[in-house]
């Protein structure tokens, strides 16, 4: 039987080139329930991608607008541009019982724990060592040399924060590091607070009981 539920925000942070974007889309391929976290930013669109389905592109005239008026969830500054999460349609799908998934990084990690971690399951992806990481941010062949070099700059950055995760997987192999992320998905789905009618659930058991 199904039991109503609070929906779970999934975060998925490693440093570029990881694979935390193949891994998502991956997840949210194989499950429909889960949804992506559309985030606004203010850097230029890649040839690659859609307005509103990979982000939302804004200016920083907006961007600003949006922060002063309480409208993000979480926002921060990476290789010199602005991200953030508006905040209406998240909770909106979490009270509707649906999980969000979050590709972001542990900048927007760690001010999601300061608002929203009782509904959060947090994992960082590692690559199985740098020479993978170079070929990867080379075989996606939209940036310079000079990019692909402050990448791996940042990265190193981003990995002192490993420990900050709920859970790692070295995503050395893609099909299991997907499976170990749906794993944890399903997992956090039954967490006891999450469970918003469990209580009465519980309550009517115990009545049956009662009534014998």
């Amino acid at each position: 039987m199904d039991i109503a539920r609070r929906g779970v925000m999934l975060v998925i942070a490693s440093p570029s080139g990881a694979g935390k974007t193949s891994i998502s889309r991956a997840v949210m391929a194989s499950d429909p329930n889960i949804e992506l976290s559309v985030s606004v930013t203010t850097r230029p669109k890649r040839p690659s991608e859609v307005d509103h389905v990979h982000y939302h592109f804004i200016s920083v005239k907006q961007f600003e607008r949006m922060r002063a008026d309480g409208e993000l969830l979480e926002s921060a500054e990476v290789h010199g541009n602005l991200y953030a999460t508006p905040r209406a349609g998240v909770e909106q799908s979490l009270s509707a019982g649906r999980d969000i998934l979050f590709d972001i990084d542990y900048q927007g990690t760690l001010q999601l724990y300061q608002r929203c971690r009782d509904d959060m399951v947090t994992v960082f992806i590692l690559p199985p060592s740098i020479k993978e990481l170079r070929a990867r941010l080379e075989r996606r062949a939209e940036d310079g040399g000079d990019v692909i070099q402050r990448r791996l700059k940042n990265a190193r950055l981003e990995m002192e924060h490993w420990d900050e995760y709920d859970h790692v997987i070295v995503n050395d192999d893609l099909d299991s590091s997907v499976e170990k992320v749906r794993g944890i998905l399903i997992g956090a789905r039954t967490t006891g607070r999450r469970l918003t009618q469990m209580s009465s659930f519980v309550k009517d058991l115990q009545n049956q009981i009662d009534s014998l």
